[in-house]
């Protein structure tokens, strides 16, 4: 238990970073090349968050034989323009050093494609503030994970040393929640990201909070720092971390 590093997780889209319309823009195009119907703004903005397959299949119905080459064609669309569009939520950076400068240890668990998360963050300038980062696999026309988000957030457990007593989960949607409570994490929920309306009311968070300040007094109050956590900030950074690597344009979206 004292050996076990404070660990702060973190979701990624809606949460750390705002995809400005790239994600739903992006998925919006690939529909339309294939001469589908686009869903309206609301449940587009509903499936930032799940696995794209899932999101396509149940919110947009596309055809199972013909989701591989929407995939494609939106993964393609937001490498080479959707991450550099999207932008960290305002208080992000400040938050992370924060909680990083105190002693907390950090990492991402998202359902995005982990390379492409990766590669996202270091656009981003965020990379080098997280102990580890986590995503689903590359081949994002395989099927969702069985346990959606559970066996993302057990990777960066693992990874970290940590134990679920010190750890806590930060995300804006329900699969945040529930691959926390899957591992026996509490959740903070943030409102700046795509909830649907009445989502985060239904579910048992152990706080929400509506800005970045707010997130770090949450985290300082349910995750509070022993002396040996402090240690932790000169820490190297642990494997499965966001070195950077090069991204195939055909390989994540």
């Amino acid at each position: 238990m004292t050996d076990s590093p404070a660990l702060v997780i973190f979701d990624l889209d809606g949460t750390l970073v705002d995809p400005a319309g790239s994600i739903t823009g992006g998925i919006a195009f690939a529909l339309e090349a294939h001469g589908l119907p686009v869903p309206d703004a609301a449940t587009l903005d509903s499936m930032v968050g799940p696995p794209l397959v899932e999101s396509l299949a149940r919110l947009a119905d596309v055809p199972a034989e013909v989701v591989p080459a929407v995939v494609h064609a939106y993964r393609r669309r937001y490498i080479s323009a959707g991450m550099a569009q999207s932008r960290p939520y305002p208080g992000i950076r400040e938050l992370l050093d924060r909680l990083r400068e105190a002693g907390y240890h950090l990492a991402v668990a998202t359902q995005k494609p982990e390379s492409l998360a990766k590669k996202l963050l270091t656009i981003q300038g965020l990379d080098s503030r997280f102990h580890s980062i986590h995503g689903a696999p590359d081949d994002e026309t395989l099927p969702p994970l069985a346990d959606g988000k559970a066996s993302i957030v057990a990777a960066a457990l693992s990874v970290n040393h940590a134990a679920p007593e010190r750890s806590v989960m930060i995300g804006d949607r329900r699969h945040d929640a529930a691959g926390a409570a899957a591992n026996g994490l509490p959740c903070i929920a943030v409102t700046w990201g795509f909830a649907e309306p009445g989502e985060l009311e239904a579910l048992d968070l152990a706080a929400r909070v509506a800005d970045a300040r707010e997130a770090g007094d949450a985290v300082e109050r349910l995750l509070p720092l022993d002396g040996r956590a402090v240690a932790a900030v000169a820490a190297p950074v642990l494997s499965g971390s966001a070195d950077p690597e090069p991204v195939e344009a055909d390989s994540c979206r």
